[in-house]
């Protein structure tokens, strides 16, 4: 048989009483001395590839998070400059890798340079790592493989041609993904994928 339980004035008191205890804070962590920026230095180009600029801004922001302990101040530039001596860290090859690495992706040479940049690559090297003609042509052919821009639209298409308006919204997403104007309308403008692969081998002959 069903009974009403029987309200008792202590019971949300007692209830109150079970809440749990407040986890305790954890210690700061330790000030970083010169030979734990150092291992910190090794550890992060052991994990990542990197540059000589990111490296410092990593070193940098650990060093706001923690705190210095040192007598003077730490020698970030230093840990970089012998990091490049001995091969760790290398901005040339830094870069090839990356610029191959967007334009495979289908980015254009302006999101290049703008990753580049915010690496830290100087501008002689971002000039050399921006790749040939003909890769970004392909790599503006991948994007619009990838997203069915011009020819690879599935539809849209008014009288044989793309809708104004289609046309338009692909060729700012194009202009985004960092492509000259020039290549986007090769590109958005195209009758077949033929006819873009003969204007990425032009590039190349």
């Amino acid at each position: 048989m069903w009974r009403m339980r029987r309200y008792s004035p202590d019971s949300s008191s007692r209830k109150r009483d079970r809440s749990p205890e407040r986890p305790a804070q954890r210690p700061l962590p330790k000030p970083i001395d010169a030979a734990r920026l150092n291992e910190m230095a090794l550890s992060y180009v052991a994990r990542f590839a990197t540059s000589g600029g990111k490296l410092a801004d990593y070193l940098k922001r650990k060093l706001r998070e923690r705190g210095w302990e040192g007598e003077e101040e730490a020698d970030i530039a230093g840990i970089v400059a012998r990091f490049v001596d001995l091969g760790y860290v290398d901005d040339a090859g830094f870069a090839r890798g990356k610029a191959q690495s967007l334009l495979r992706r289908g980015y254009g040479v302006r999101r290049i340079d703008q990753a580049l940049g915010a690496a830290g690559i100087a501008e002689d090297l971002r000039e050399d790592a921006r790749g040939s003609e003909g890769e970004r042509r392909r790599a503006a052919l991948v994007m619009a493989r990838k997203r069915r821009f011009g020819p690879f639209a599935a539809d849209g298409r008014v009288g044989g041609r793309l809708d104004p308006a289609l046309r338009e919204k692909q060729i700012a997403a194009m202009l985004r993904a960092g492509h000259p104007l020039a290549h986007v309308r090769e590109v958005v403008n195209a009758v077949s994928a033929q006819a873009l692969e003969e204007w990425i081998d032009e590039a190349d002959e």
